[in-house]
């Protein structure tokens, strides 16, 4: 059995779907749940979100739609995206990122449709849990989020959702199977074909205008 960190953000379709798969994989003993600002992650390693490339942002969207579908699981797209998640974020490290509180922040925006910026929805989630704003705003719920933001660089996390296990990080709702092959011991995470993957050497790089 192994112990799985789960990094992930409130702003990403792919995040909520996985959300709702967790809970179907063997091998696992404990999830902690790491919530983790995504854009942090982009800075850090010099990326751009879905979201940011405007044909890539339209084919995220409807393929989470089409994931949804296949897998029957309720989603509702949103008024705008992207959103804010930084409220969500504190909230879910102030409530102690139970798995009760993960699912229910994933299915206020994700399965019903609302983002903090909608003042009576979220007032209404806030008294919900029981949660006063000034609870967000606490020194250590901040540090939290510092926190895990941190660990997710260190164990070289670069998007979300990302499973870490021994190590070794599974990115994306679609390396769910792979993640689940690894908790039942495939022998393929021995293979010469995966040392041969991961030790690939650098060919010619693309040059990026404006850097030398």
């Amino acid at each position: 059995m192994k112990q799985l960190d789960w990094y992930f953000d409130f702003i990403s379709p792919f995040a909520y779907l996985q959300s709702e798969m967790l809970h179907q994989l063997q091998g696992v003993s404990q999830i902690t749940y790491r919530p983790v600002l995504f854009a942090g992650l982009l800075n850090h390693w010099d990326n751009k979100g879905p979201a940011e490339i405007a044909p890539k942002r339209q084919w995220t969207f409807e393929h989470c739609a089409w994931l949804a579908h296949k897998h029957d699981i309720p989603l509702r797209m949103l008024p705008e995206h992207p959103f804010n998640p930084l409220p969500l974020l504190r909230l879910c490290l102030a409530l102690g990122s139970t798995e009760a509180v993960v699912h229910r922040l994933f299915r206020f925006v994700w399965r019903d449709g609302h983002i903090p910026a909608q003042a009576e929805h979220w007032q209404a989630l806030l008294d919900e849990l029981q949660v006063t704003p000034a609870m967000l705003d606490d020194a250590t719920v901040k540090e939290a989020l510092k926190r895990n933001g941190e660990l997710a660089i260190a164990a070289r996390v670069f998007g979300v959702p990302t499973a870490v296990v021994d190590e070794r990080c599974f990115w994306g709702l679609d390396s769910t199977d792979m993640l689940q092959a690894y908790l039942q011991g495939d022998t393929f995470f021995t293979s010469a074909e995966l040392a041969a993957a991961q030790s690939m050497p650098y060919g010619q790089q693309r040059k990026i205008a404006g850097k030398a």
